[in-house]
């Protein structure tokens, strides 16, 4: 798994994608959406193995997972827009997408077991083809050692710089079309 600080920052981008709403309360929500599917690291305190369908990387990390915690954040978080309106789909998709983007850099590291993306209805385990991102060790004591600096440098490398670039060129981009430059 990429660390919470990568989780966060990723939120943060995403936000500034959707900037529909400013809010402390959407930025917080944000970064809660995007960390919470490893809270399933305490199914180890409840002696839940990693295979298990509840264990890390199990029904947490799935898209129905995703989905329902979305519509919970924007019903509950958000009763000030009207139910079911394109805007309330609107905060469904960007809190179900960014949940999601937790499990799509997971299945990006190099470590685990995967990433149960279907759980319940299919107990595979997935990684892409394609995985640069080291793996972040579960314990917080080896965050800052040797090992945790070169995860945290590989987060850098694969995903900190990439989104920043990605953003860089899209804010030129509206900033050009918001000055009637096309």
């Amino acid at each position: 798994m990429p660390t919470i600080i990568t989780h966060s920052v990723l939120s943060i981008f995403w936000g500034k994608f959707y900037s529909r709403i400013n809010s402390w309360k959407f930025w917080a929500l944000s970064i809660i959406c995007s960390v919470i599917p490893d809270a399933d690291v305490l199914a180890f305190k409840f002696g839940i193995p990693y295979g298990n369908m509840f264990g890390h990387r199990g029904f947490s990390h799935s898209l129905l997972f995703a989905f329902i915690l979305a519509l919970l954040v924007v019903y509950i978080a958000f009763r000030n827009i009207e139910r079911y309106s394109k805007l309330w789909w609107s905060l469904v998709f960007y809190f179900f997408s960014l949940t999601a983007t937790h499990s799509i850099l997971d299945a990006l590291t190099n470590g685990g077991l995967g990433v149960g993306f279907f759980i319940p209805f299919d107990s595979t385990r997935y990684f892409f083809a394609y995985t640069p991102i080291k793996v972040a060790s579960l314990g917080y004591s080896r965050f800052f050692s040797a090992s945790g600096m070169q995860v945290l440098l590989s987060e850098i490398l694969w995903i900190w710089i990439p989104l920043g670039i990605i953003l860089i060129v899209v804010n030129l981009i509206r900033k050009r079309k918001s000055v009637g430059v096309a």
